[in-house]
């Protein structure tokens, strides 16, 4: 996994983004925007007993896979411009990326977009009540498990969304000392 700042541009959203020079954000400073990461064994994620750890240490009772391709995925395009939408969610969001590539991007403290770049073995936890949004890189494609505590819930609140208890509590989480 690999996360920057973002520059403005508005082309393609599968294009890195990368600003010139590079602006790169370290796993330290993801941790401080409550965003947590695990590089795992992806050939091995059925049997993986560090998978199961962490699924048993998290409570993430719940999983499915999701294949995104224009030939796997019903709606391909109407979906991806819906991912790529700036929205939060009332519960953490959880990938494991099997397969492929993709990016997560996260609005820091300061409102900046990062940009973190997914491949297969990697697993990443968005905190509850995080602006963010989803889409592929240029290779168009990525099989992802996405992985819950309790039954799925897939709403999506698009921004704004500043009344939402849980945006609240997130921000409030920004100003603790360490953060």
């Amino acid at each position: 996994m690999e996360a920057w700042y973002m520059d403005d541009s508005e082309e393609d959203q599968r294009e890195p983004h990368r600003l010139i020079p590079n602006q790169p954000v370290s796993l330290d400073q993801l941790k401080k925007l409550g965003v947590f990461h695990w590089k795992l064994n992806a050939d091995i994620y059925e049997t993986d007993p560090e998978l199961e750890l962490i699924r048993k240490e998290q409570g993430y009772s719940y999983m499915d896979i999701i294949s995104i391709h224009k030939d796997t995925l019903a709606n391909y395009e109407e979906k991806l411009k819906m991912f790529f939408e700036e929205h939060l969610h009332l519960d953490d969001e959880i990938r494991y990326v099997l397969d492929g590539r993709a990016y997560f991007d996260v609005r820091d403290k300061d409102e900046r977009w990062i940009r973190i770049a997914m491949a297969k073995g990697d697993l990443i936890t968005l905190p509850a009540g995080i602006y963010h949004r989803f889409t592929l890189d240029s290779t168009n494609y990525t099989k992802a498990m996405r992985l819950f505590v309790g039954e799925p819930v897939w709403k999506a609140y698009n921004r704004p969304a500043e009344d939402f208890d849980i945006r609240q509590k997130y921000v409030a989480s920004l100003q603790e000392p360490g953060a």
